[in-house]
């Protein structure tokens, strides 16, 4: 029963979110504390749930207001506009290389293994091209977030120490064989990314010729500043804030603060050098406020939802029930069935339910019939953690929606056939490899 509640529970999240149709807050809310009714949970369990759920996410949700905020100041003081015109300038308005730059960039931004970081580093310097060369938004999101998917298989991303922790085996011997599948997802995304760069160039192409506009050749085509924004801009502070964009950069990669605290820090001397009156810094916050609290709020919610769906044990009860569907005779091949769609299962599961809770029934099930553990291991994240950035249950990838102010109904249907695809070529190629 606590299964069913579970599978209509998020089955009906997602649908409202595909749909589209409401704030994303409401579902996000509403439809979790409906589940966890329903499965005779009173108020104080889910007051419980809910302070565990919201405790996960607070600290997102504090970097995601500064963020917004501290980014939108540096946009106010033209900052990523020389860098923009660069960019346009390298590229000569050609659209594959564009795709091509931004997975390269979305890989290397992931060095850290942070999602987050990831989308702040990358997010609010690539968007602006975007829509100069008049490119999908989706399009940027979906290499961004296939290269973050290829990088998330070092050891320090994540999924794998949590793989370590249930297995026993040390990340890093976990982590060496999945170093020739992530240079063949390098060599793939590059490849995919030009492919897509030329069907997206056909795409702006028909549309100039159907009276759209015209694109973007060079950086003297670049949108001319409004007098507002001429106003609020600070050519000559040009080196300074350049300097401080680099040091919470740095700041991030390194540690050495929280990224929340490294972005107050950072806020606050954004103001201070570019706005130093104080009624001119409140407009400054007031001016991004909107995004920032929107998207603040969404994360929040998300908590609350992971914080019910995981306390009333819905979600360990779906990975366990997901592990026992299988026909008898495909028992043995339990890890490279759930591996296949280990992509999809991504929209149903967070990412400590797929480790926490399939992973384990699924060690047990097939080790049974003489699969390895680390057999198992690289069968389920191959094939699940590429679409780690498609996932509702990915507080980084609501970051990233709200950079860029993109919809994750649409996101998701124009990145999940892609990505599932990319997923499976890889999966193909590690078992061809002999990891399985």
């Amino acid at each position: 029963m606590l299964t069913l509640i579970g599978l209509l529970t998020i089955c009906s999240l997602v649908v409202l979110l595909l749909i589209g149709r409401m704030s994303p807050v409401l579902p996000l809310i509403v439809v979790p504390l409906l589940g966890a009714l329903a499965a005779g949970f009173g108020p104080e369990a889910i007051s419980g749930f809910f302070t565990d759920g919201i405790g996960r996410v607070t600290a997102i949700a504090t970097m995601f207001v500064f963020a917004i905020t501290f980014f939108g100041v540096l946009q106010d003081t033209g900052l990523f506009r020389p860098l923009i015109g660069g960019m346009v300038r390298l590229t000569r308005g050609n659209v594959i290389a564009v795709t091509v730059a931004t997975a390269v960039i979305g890989m290397l931004a992931h060095l850290d293994g942070a999602g987050a970081t990831t989308f702040l580093l990358t997010v609010p310097a690539l968007l602006p091209l975007y829509k100069q060369l008049r490119m999908s938004p989706y399009l940027m999101l979906l290499l961004l977030a296939l290269g973050a998917g290829i990088f998330n298989m070092l050891p320090w991303a994540g999924p794998l120490g949590r793989a370590s922790a249930v297995t026993g085996i040390e990340v890093t011997e976990l982590w060496r064989p999945l170093i020739s599948i992530q240079a063949i997802g390098v060599v793939l995304l590059i490849t995919l990314a030009a492919l897509l760069g030329w069907r997206e160039q056909r795409r702006i192409a028909a549309g100039r010729s159907a009276g759209e506009g015209v694109l973007v050749e060079t950086s003297s085509d670049l949108h001319e500043p409004t007098a507002e924004e001429r106003e609020l801009e600070r050519p000559r502070l040009l080196w300074a804030n350049s300097a401080l964009f680099l040091a919470v950069l740095v700041a991030l990669f390194s540690g050495v603060l929280p990224a929340g605290y490294i972005f107050m820090i950072g806020l606050c001397l954004a103001l201070l050098v570019n706005y130093p009156g104080g009624k001119t810094q409140m407009q400054r916050i007031a001016a991004h406020a909107p995004a920032a609290l929107s998207m603040g709020m969404i994360i929040l919610a998300a908590g609350s939802m992971l914080g019910i769906l995981t306390g009333t044990g819905m979600l360990t009860s779906i990975a366990q029930d997901l592990a026992q569907v299988l026909p008898a005779a495909l028992v043995g091949q339990m890890h490279i069935v759930l591996g296949l769609f280990g992509l999809p299962m991504e929209l149903m599961l967070s990412t400590d339910a797929y480790y926490f809770g399939l992973l384990p029934v699924t060690l047990e099930v097939v080790g049974g019939q003489g699969v390895e553990p680390a057999s198992v291991v690289y069968a389920l994240t191959i094939g699940n953690i590429i679409g780690t950035f498609i996932s509702p249950f990915s507080p980084a990838l609501w970051l990233a929606l709200g950079l860029a102010g993109l919809d994750l109904g649409r996101h998701i249907r124009y990145s999940l056939w892609w990505m599932w695809g990319f997923s499976l070529v890889l999966f193909g190629a590690a078992w061809a490899l002999g990891l399985f």
